[in-house]
């Protein structure tokens, strides 16, 4: 079951002077995500479900993406994934209305607004899905994160800590940051979000 987003995909923007290309992620993405996913550095994937540089994983995301569970939006650029925002619905009945945001984009590729586009336009998505609030998490020293996030209204609920442990053996604190949806509706000239949303 695919889900309806209220985005028309693909959509072209201009990212620090680079075209990049936003479109809905599918099966014949799992190459590209699994070569995305191993040029991260390892400390990017602590806050995530999955290892995602494993192909069993990356196919369990597809899978969730056919079942309607998650929408995930990749930023292409040259024939490259470079970046993905990914909104992950809660199954439970109970927390239904919540979705966890997941954005990660490629080394290369930060500090030049893809972050910020990605998580617009998750919102944009979340909005056309009746989702109520968003989360997010990441670990304290993902500054640039954290102020992506922040600069978009979300605010920590939670600190976490020891809650995630490296390869290495050594435990990070997990921040929690939360973000009541329909807030962003109302809020998003502010946050210069309706130029963003815009497309090309």
């Amino acid at each position: 079951m695919t889900v309806e987003t209220v985005r028309t995909y693909p959509a072209r923007h201009q990212v620090g002077g680079r075209e990049v290309t936003l479109r809905l992620m599918g099966p014949g993405d799992r190459e590209a995500v699994l070569a995305f996913a191993r040029r991260l550095p390892e400390h990017d994937l602590l806050f995530l479900r999955r290892d995602i540089t494993q192909a069993d994983a990356v196919d369990d995301w597809i899978a969730e993406i056919e079942r309607g569970e998650i929408v995930t939006v990749l930023a292409e650029s040259d024939g490259e994934v470079v970046g993905y925002g990914t909104i992950h619905r809660n199954t439970l009945r109970w927390t239904a209305h919540v979705a966890e945001l997941r954005v990660l984009v490629a080394e290369a590729w930060r500090g030049k607004g893809l972050g910020r586009l990605l998580t617009q336009e998750a919102f944009a998505n979340a909005l056309g899905l009746g989702i109520e609030k968003m989360i997010a998490q990441m670990t304290l020293d993902q500054k640039g994160a954290i102020a992506t996030f922040e600069g978009l209204g979300f605010r920590p609920e939670a600190l976490l800590r020891d809650q995630v442990k490296d390869r290495e053996g050594n435990t990070h604190d997990l921040l929690v940051l939360s973000h009541d949806v329909a807030r962003f509706e109302a809020a998003r000239s502010a946050y210069g979000v309706t130029e963003a949303l815009g497309g090309s």
